[in-house]
């Protein structure tokens, strides 16, 4: 059944198609509405500019941004005193009209502006999320409030020399326009808002940011409240002072003559010519919105299809994330569609050749290592009918974007997989405290985990007094043969070394089983927010478990299958052989049973991986 979700956009009505059917197997796409032209058209050669502009509106930002923290910064003088408000400015004057820092300043203002009525005019819908909301909004209300003040500084101090020191600005604000102080005061809140929410949009994807967040918002809080605080505190100065009619003179022209009506028409003109220019921009991107809508459903429509068996019917032009949202679908983004963070990602399955990634969108994918049917949903416009599914969920965290440390993002490969596990661990842990119970296990961890890192394995897992891990990831299941027992002989050895170090408080010397296998399995970072790690799925782990359980019936510290020795290269003979017959398998599984884990090591460990594992 269809039914038509009906939006309007910043005052263009807007239509498109959702079809809600049973679910089915996101490859199965059928298409009913070919496109007929091109998505992008004229726009293709500015799309392809995109990267780019997104750079240096990033720089103008942060140009903006330097300007703002060091205006602030010199209105919190006024915490001290007027007069080190106006000590203050004489440095903050020397730096920002100096002639190339004055052409850089408003010149990234201007780039600025221009790129944020792009930015609006490239989206396709105005669904986002409410962060991504707000710093638009913010964005563009902040120039219209900002002209005023221009004029009565800046422009006012270039054309007519008015000196726009603190003196002046502060008892105009704060004793003779009030109103203007107030606006004053709202311009320095949403400014800083607008600035908070781009820059936390940009660092909270690196790692180090959760740690120095707590530290980050403390100076977020306190630069625009300092600041506010110190106009209003030479505001007051400023009216105390201004009592003297003579004083009250000379604080507003600085021995200049009082502009003359002419002067201040002027001022009055400028000041309404921008209010109306910026408007008229802002229209004018408006109604190319609403143009742009009307040509793109001449192009064609095509579908999307979805997991959850939903098909989406929308004009071509949309990126697959903006479909998304289109229809209300939720899709994680947590940079906001600008092809930084990689939470977007989907898998995609198409009959027709979609559009290749552009450099930034290629440069994620390298990164993270993904395979070719992998894209970036904020990237991809599709030109055709295609199926998508997402490969994170809705509510994907900006770690979940990082690159993982390896390349597994969900994939079928031969690996080796190790389980470990500690002998009579409930008697020792019988009658303890639960401090020393946690303290036993954590030094057990370190003495396998340790083991295991060396000889270049990843111990994925720590269960109770379990241990899984993989080999064979990166170097293939020969080398990972060989690595898994040399880390088997290493983890005896080193669980033997802090059972003499805790022989005291030991009712018997420590013991582990090790069970070994290598085969295909699905390897790939699994689990849900913070607890999402690399691990493996499938019957080579089921069997690998089930020979670690056989050591205790063999009373042995290892059992491999027979394969790992093979692929090892390792000598077998005088091991005892068994088979062991497992459930849906027509054939039994050859294994060793070794008595001692150290037996069966290779002869020259290879150390390759233990490298990498150090230095990675």
């Amino acid at each position: 059944m269809f039914r038509r979700v009906h939006q309007r956009l910043a005052g263009f009505d807007s239509d498109i198609v959702v079809q809600d059917v049973e679910p089915a197997p996101p490859a199965v796409t059928i298409a009913i509405l070919p496109a007929s032209r091109s998505p992008i058209g004229v726009e293709s050669s500015w799309v392809l500019i995109m990267p780019s502009a997104r750079r240096v509106r990033l720089w103008s930002g942060l140009v903006l941004f330097a300007y703002v923290t060091t205006h602030l910064a010199n209105h919190s003088l006024g915490l001290v005193s007027l007069d080190a408000m106006e000590a203050g400015r004489v440095y903050f004057l020397a730096l920002w009209r100096n002639p190339l820092l004055s052409l850089l300043l408003y010149g990234s203002l201007v780039t600025h502006v221009v790129l944020a009525f792009w930015a609006l005019y490239q989206r396709r819908t105005l669904r986002m999320p409410l962060w991504e909301a707000a710093q638009l909004a913010l964005g563009l209300a902040i120039p219209p409030l900002l002209v005023t003040h221009i004029v009565g500084t800046r422009i006012a101090w270039q054309v007519y020399g008015v000196e726009d020191a603190y003196s002046r600005v502060a008892l105009s604000l704060w004793a003779l326009a009030p109103d203007l102080g107030s606006r004053q005061v709202l311009i320095v809140g949403l400014a800083w808002v607008h600035a908070m929410i781009g820059l936390h949009s940009i660092v909270k994807l690196r790692a180090w940011y959760p740690r120095a967040a707590p530290w980050l918002l403390g100076l977020v809080v306190l630069v625009p409240v300092l600041a506010i605080l110190g106009f209003v505190n030479g505001g007051r100065q400023a009216a105390a002072l201004a009592r003297d009619p003579a004083v009250r003179a000379q604080m507003l022209w600085h021995g200049r003559a009082p502009l003359t009506p002419a002067e201040a028409a002027t001022l009055v003109r400028v000041r309404e010519g921008g209010f109306v220019g910026y408007t008229t921009l802002l229209g004018a991107v408006l109604v190319a919105r609403g143009v742009r809508s009307v040509l793109q459903r001449r192009r064609g429509l095509i579908r999307v299809a979805y997991p959850n068996g939903r098909r989406v019917i929308v004009p071509v032009g949309l990126s697959v994330l903006e479909v998304s949202r289109y229809a209300r679908i939720p899709h994680a983004s947590v940079c906001g569609g600008r092809g930084r963070c990689s939470t977007c990602r989907v898998r995609i399955q198409t009959a027709r050749p979609q559009p290749p990634p552009d450099e930034t969108e290629s440069r994620v994918l390298r990164r993270l290592g993904m395979p070719h049917d992998v894209r970036l949903a904020c990237q991809l416009r599709p030109t055709s009918d295609l199926g998508v599914t997402p490969l994170l969920p809705a509510t994907a965290t900006a770690a979940d974007g990082r690159p993982p440390g390896d390349s597994h993002s969900g994939r079928e490969q031969d690996v080796v997989v190790v389980f470990a596990d500690l002998r009579r661990f409930t008697r020792l842990a019988e009658h303890r405290l639960p401090y020393d119970v946690v303290f036993f296990l954590n030094r057990y961890f370190e003495a396998v985990g340790g083991a295991i890192q060396r000889s270049g394995g990843v111990a994925n897992q720590y269960t109770g007094d379990g241990v899984m891990a993989l080999f064979g990831l990166d170097v293939g299941p020969e080398e990972g043969c060989r690595q898994a027992l040399t880390a088997a002989a290493e983890m005896v050895r080193s669980v033997a070394t802090l059972s003499e170090s805790l022989a005291a408080d030991l009712p018997e010397p420590l013991r582990i089983g090790i069970g070994i296998h290598t085969g295909p399995a699905v390897v790939g970072r699994m689990g849900y927010g913070a607890a999402v790690y690399l691990t493996a799925v499938g019957d080579t782990v089921h069997v690998a478990s089930r020979l670690e359980a056989l050591t205790k019936d063999y009373d042995c510290e290892l059992v491999v299958s027979e394969m790992v020795a093979r692929r090892a290269g390792v000598s077998t003979e005088g091991l005892p052989r068994h088979e062991l017959t497992l459930r849906n398998r027509a054939e039994p599984l050859s294994m060793l049973v070794v008595r001692s884990a150290v037996a069966l090591a290779p002869s020259e460990p290879s150390r390759a991986g233990g490298e990498a594992s150090r230095t990675s």
